[in-house]
């Protein structure tokens, strides 16, 4: 499903000579201009000479050996997430790419969302928030067909287990879920993750493929206000802190917030998926500071997810090792 965004976007890049798609049932949404450049296999692509840099969109159960078999032909790649379907096949995927000298990212497409962007600038480098206390994400909607291997957990959460870590500047340090079977799938649901990072911050994620209506929302709030995010709109609001009054004595007065000014941005919008490859471009180009998500990230992130199944599972709280531990 999300391949034939990718080939749509590469097969208009200036910067891409497109070498062509692979899917054992054709092209069925029709997007590759050229049929004779679907092919049914990597092998059969491969034969027809080694592309530059290829985008793994296949199930995440299928990661590491199609990883493998284009690293050992010396193919850079973009891993769709979440990189693996478990730690033990994250770990064995770096090692092909290392071993190979390729290089690789893992293709988290929030991180490029202008209103996310935006809201790390905001936060981090203007410092509009002060000190944060908590990186709140909803990420709830009907359940897609496509998805077969995975739970939503893997599937969706990924996306929101890397945000934490990247809009709150620390690894996850501890975790606790709860999750919902419902839709009598072999995979939970629903997961509601709440936790710690490294640096004191907390976070609670809630993710479903249960609700009739589509969210995609995540807040920082702190010393100064909160931003909120909209990805489905790319919108960002700053909901500033006001004060509150007292006539109590200075020994009994509260200390709090009131509703203040409230700011909706503009903002540039591009498409993140499209920054997404012109970033990764800008890697396999040599650009070793480009900003993507890279592979030891991306496996940090199938590390707490499955802190939080084994969360879930056992009914406590799992502590992360520490970065660099």
């Amino acid at each position: 499903m999300i391949g034939r965004h990718h080939a749509r976007l590469l097969q208009t890049s200036p910067r891409v000579a497109f070498a062509g798609a692979v899917d054992p049932a054709g092209d069925r949404f029709g997007v590759v201009s050229d049929a004779g450049r679907i092919y049914a296999s990597v092998d059969e692509l491969l034969r027809k000479g080694s592309p530059e840099f290829a985008i793994v969109a296949v199930p995440t159960e299928e990661h590491l050996s199609t990883v493998r078999l284009l690293a050992a032909e010396g193919v850079h790649v973009l891993v769709e997430k979440p990189l693996a379907a478990s730690a033990p096949e994250g770990r064995a995927l770096i090692e092909a790419c290392h071993a190979a000298g390729v290089r690789g990212a893992v293709g988290h497409v929030e991180r490029f969302n202008p209103a996310l962007l935006a809201l790390r600038q905001k936060a981090h480098i203007e410092g509009q928030l002060g000190q944060i206390f908590l990186i709140a994400t909803e990420r709830i909607g009907p359940f897609p067909d496509r998805i077969r291997d995975v739970g939503v957990i893997k599937d969706l959460a990924t996306h929101d287990l890397d945000l934490v870590h990247w809009l709150g500047g620390a690894p996850v340090e501890r975790v606790t879920a709860e999750i919902q079977h419902r839709m009598g799938r072999e995979h939970e649901d629903m997961v509601l993750a709440t936790g710690r990072l490294e640096n004191a911050i907390s976070f609670n994620c809630i993710v479903d493929w249960l609700s009739p209506t589509k969210v995609r929302r995540t807040r920082v709030l702190g010393e100064g206000g909160m931003l909120v995010a909209d990805t489905l709109t790319s919108d960002l609001s700053f909901y500033k802190n006001g004060s509150v009054t007292s006539d109590w004595s200075a020994a009994q007065a509260l200390r709090g917030v009131s509703e203040g000014d409230m700011t909706r941005y503009a903002l540039a919008r591009r498409e993140p998926l499209l920054v997404e490859l012109e970033t990764f471009c800008d890697l396999v180009a040599g650009d070793d500071d480009a900003p993507v998500v890279t592979l030891a990230q991306g496996y940090e992130t199938v590390v707490v997810a499955e802190a939080a199944l084994e969360s879930a599972q056992a009914g406590r709280t799992v502590a992360l090792e520490k970065a660099g531990a």
